[in-house]
């Protein structure tokens, strides 16, 4: 949602140029017309005022995807009326969805079996991906306070200020002090020394970003891992990790495999991933992905039959397209590994990606 802050007068109107005699009245801008129009003419009124928009084939500064083959193209037309949540009406789309979870539950080392599923959902985006990771993590935390009857209303979490807004957007949303580990000269990356200086019982997970917004840089996420497991140590905590991979978790295990970053690292729970960024799908899909089945709370899925047999949904919104889905399964398999990984490597000569 995009929160406008132009001054709105009712009064204003929209001119088209064209000499149709159903636009020789012009139409409010800010108000329903008294009247409707040819399916032409509505047509014609917006495309022309869309054609002052920037074109997306030249738009690099958000890094999301602009463009894909025809063929995934006709695949998103064909399935744009798809309700992606009426799992029973629609359960081929389920079934791609769950088949991306595992790919990417595969592709970061999750410790799940061959013939064993992974535990992911896809979601809008990395936005929606990190809530749900946070409030996974948030309700763990609680629950084991609640156990050992310590207090548990004063939850933080920890992480660089190198973040994007989302995390910024967690906290004040559902409640949770952010403590963020200031940037340095020269560092423009969450320093993992700093990070687990900062955690105390009440952390609920350290951030680490792999990819950062503003250079690119990954964290040493392998480094931040061995230094909390040290201070759990010491201290019998279980502070954990999570890994907002939202640029980098479809770079990293193609173009950089022996880094570990992933579920390899006891300690990472969660991992997050857009597929709308490197993920080469267009905007509107991102990824979260759970190491076991105990690091997401039951109380957090709910379960409903009002569409049909019982279905489990774990998200922010209800409805939505499938489309996005779909795509990201088209990427899957008609890049596959070789592939993805000969195009980033071509892409680096471009737009280089990182390492810290």
């Amino acid at each position: 949602m995009v929160i406008s802050t132009t001054e709105t007068d009712s009064r204003e109107i929209l001119s088209s140029t064209f000499a149709s005699r159903y636009v020789r009245a012009a139409i409010p801008r800010f108000k329903m017309p008294d009247n409707s129009m040819p399916k032409e003419a509505a047509y014609q009124v917006i495309n022309d005022e869309l054609m002052l928009d920037g074109n997306p084939r030249l738009n690099l500064a958000s890094f999301v995807t602009t463009w894909m083959e025809p063929e995934c193209d006709k695949l998103v037309m064909a399935s744009i009326n798809k309700n992606y949540v009426d799992m029973d009406e629609y359960p081929v789309t389920t079934e791609l969805q769950n088949r991306c979870v595992n790919m990417i539950a595969h592709l970061f080392n999750t410790p799940v079996a061959d013939d064993k599923t992974a535990v992911g959902v896809g979601t809008v985006g990395s936005s929606e991906a990190i809530m749900l990771a946070g409030l996974a993590f948030k309700r763990k935390w609680q629950q084991k306070r609640k156990e050992q009857g310590k207090p548990y209303d004063k939850p933080n979490i920890v992480t660089g200020a190198n973040v994007q807004v989302c995390w910024e957007k967690f906290a004040r949303y559902f409640e949770v002090e952010l403590k963020e580990v200031k940037l340095e000269e020269g560092y423009y990356v969450m320093n993992p020394v700093k990070a687990v200086e900062l955690v105390d019982e009440n952390t609920i997970c350290v951030a680490a970003i792999l990819g950062s917004t503003l250079t690119g840089e990954f964290e040493d996420v392998k480094l931040l891992h061995d230094l909390l497991t040290k201070k759990n140590e010491e201290t019998g905590w279980d502070t954990p990790i999570h890994v907002d991979a939202a640029s980098g978790g479809f770079i990293a295990p193609f173009l950089y495999p022996d880094l570990e970053w992933d579920f390899r690292l006891p300690l990472v729970k969660s991992i997050n991933v857009s597929g709308h960024k490197y993920g080469l799908v267009y905007a509107g899909v991102g990824w979260v992905v759970w190491r076991t089945k105990d690091d997401l709370p039951d109380e957090l899925v709910f379960h409903i039959n009002y569409l049909g047999s019982d279905q489990p949904t774990f998200t922010l919104n209800f409805s939505k397209g499938s489309s996005q889905i779909i795509a990201q399964y088209y990427q899957f398999i008609r890049l596959g590994f070789e592939e993805i990984t000969f195009t980033f490597i071509s892409s680096l000569k471009v737009c280089p990606f990182l390492v810290l």
